[in-house]
């Protein structure tokens, strides 16, 4: 591996602005409260919302909570910040001097090696992990997209949206006509058990045994997740046009579009998983063989979902960097406060905070290590979610005040970069 051409190293703490590292830190407490379901394999699961069927009236509140505000909304926003990351690193690459050819395939070596990272996370640990279908994805869009112009990116964009938005009504109109069917029709079995939402390797009481399981699980996720659903292609494009412009390093020159993204974003995405939330609920009756139906549905309204979380917290990075009395390094805390400097810190180090929620949740929770998993209930895993974070949050504090990156993220940037910035 050589980075000969490479006229300079990973991004410095001193060039980094406040709501790119902001929105990854408060996402990482929204991706451990969407995960919390998968690891309650002792419970029955909905069809339509994966989320335990039984459960107190405050687990409900929980679920309801979960199923309106998070589930299938992380992945967009992160795929987002994914995005944007890879043309903050581009940029600065190509500023600094190095070939266009030689900062694009920086790129896509980062993106083979999240693919690796993911491979070896869901191997060891976690079924549902992300990294590899941002792997995946960047790969394609880096190779397809990066160089073509703002319209193009503008006007894929729109047909990815108008395919998963067709996809979605289809799957409205074929519900409605399964829903038809009686429960006790064989062909609404068939589909309701189909349909169930399995923890086999949550559940597997052996780890060797899990780790095949989890593998075949992530690869499907993989490709389902990172091509097959449009919706990261479609965040990794927005995110390329958005890069362009600096709009998050830069949000005071464009809030007029991020207040109405946010606005936009959020009205959407809140309302889209309603019907989900008020049948798990039981407010409406869906009958479990149509439940499938929510998921399209989850789809399509998480794009807009997610893409309002990045534009809100745009703003909130816009009114942090206006508080600022100096320059955000070891200072962090001083400059923009102790919350908001916590929040950049886990942001910072995203990459090492995602997989340290995997090393202290899966352990404790699967059936092949100390097995909790199975007497938790929907609200006291969603304490034992934001628990996690905070945990992560006290790794992330720690390390800043130390002036150290976190391990993963030397890991990737020395597998990236080859020999350290200083020594070059």
């Amino acid at each position: 591996m050589t980075t000969a051409a490479l006229t300079r190293g990973p991004v410095q703490a001193a060039e980094r602005s406040p709501a790119p590292d902001l929105a990854r830190g408060f996402m990482l407490l929204l991706i451990a409260v969407a995960n919390t379901p998968y690891y309650l394999w002792g419970s029955t699961m909905s069809a339509g919302a994966s989320h335990p069927v039984d459960g107190s009236p405050v687990d409900k509140v929980a679920d309801f909570l979960i199923i309106v505000l998070v589930d299938l909304r992380t992945y967009p926003m992160f795929a987002f910040l994914f995005g944007y990351g890879m043309m903050q690193l581009y940029n600065r690459q190509v500023a600094s001097g190095t070939p266009e050819r030689a900062a694009r395939k920086l790129l896509q070596r980062r993106n083979w090696l999240l693919l690796a990272f993911g491979f070896v996370h869901a191997a060891l640990l976690w079924m549902g992990d992300v990294l590899g279908a941002y792997g995946l994805a960047g790969l394609l869009m880096v190779w397809l997209f990066f160089q073509v112009k703002d319209r193009t990116l503008l006007v894929w964009t729109s047909v990815f949206g108008v395919l998963l938005t067709v996809g979605t009504a289809f799957a409205v109109v074929g519900a409605w006509f399964v829903a038809q069917l009686p429960a006790d029709d064989p062909t609404a079995r068939s589909i309701a058990a189909d349909l169930a939402p399995s923890s086999e390797s949550m559940a597997t009481t052996s780890y060797l045994a899990s780790i095949g399981e989890r593998l075949t699980y992530w690869t499907l996720g993989t490709f389902l997740q990172g091509l097959l659903v449009l919706v990261v292609p479609m965040m990794l494009l927005l995110a390329f046009w958005a890069g362009r412009r600096r709009i998050l390093e830069h949000p005071g020159e464009h809030l007029t579009l991020l207040r109405r993204v946010a606005v936009i974003g959020i009205t959407v995405g809140w309302l889209g998983p309603l019907p989900s939330a008020l049948d798990h609920v039981g407010a409406i009756d869906v009958p479990d063989h149509a439940a499938w139906v929510f998921y399209p549905v989850q789809f399509l309204t998480g794009f807009f979902g997610g893409l309002g979380y990045v534009a809100l917290f745009g703003l909130i990075g816009h009114r942090v960097a206006q508080r600022r009395t100096g320059t955000p390094s070891r200072n962090l805390f001083l400059t923009d406060g102790p919350f908001a400097g916590a929040v950049q810190a886990v942001g910072k180090r995203s990459l090492t905070s995602y997989l340290l929620q995997s090393v202290m949740c899966a352990p404790v929770l699967a059936a092949w290590g100390l097995g909790l998993g199975q007497y938790l209930t929907s609200w006291s895993m969603l304490l034992f979610a934001v628990v996690v974070w905070g945990l992560t949050v006290a790794f992330a504090v720690w390390q800043e005040r130390a002036g150290r990156r976190g391990p993963a993220e030397v890991l990737l940037r020395r597998l990236v970069y080859g020999r350290p910035a200083a020594a070059r």
